[in-house]
């Protein structure tokens, strides 16, 4: 009976599941045969996963909101009178801004 029973199970820190999700996010295979290749559940993929993509985002949202301000210029002259003007922001989350001047 010696060599049955569970696996030892391996450790990974937080550099090994970045490197291994994102090979699953380029392989092109389902999740159940990359882990099985890979020796991982699907569960813990799918978290580490989640967790990657939470931290990944609060980092690009704190690189955007560092700007602060954004100068786009004024409008001057006659040809600025009565001219049609249109602002769009992307606010996130499927949330849009949109201002026009007529």
């Amino acid at each position: 009976m010696a060599g049955q029973g569970k696996s030892k199970s391996i450790r990974r820190n937080a550099a090994q599941w970045r490197s291994l999700v994102s090979r699953f996010a380029q392989s092109g295979l389902s999740a159940a045969v990359f882990c099985q290749r890979e020796a991982v559940s699907t569960a813990s993929l799918y978290r580490w996963r989640g967790l990657i993509e939470r931290h990944d985002g609060s980092e690009a949202v704190a690189e955007r909101s560092e700007a602060g301000f954004v100068d786009l210029g004024t409008l001057r002259g006659e040809s600025a009178r009565g001219a049609l003007v249109e602002l769009r922001l992307e606010l996130g989350g499927g949330l849009t801004l949109h201002l026009v001047r007529h």
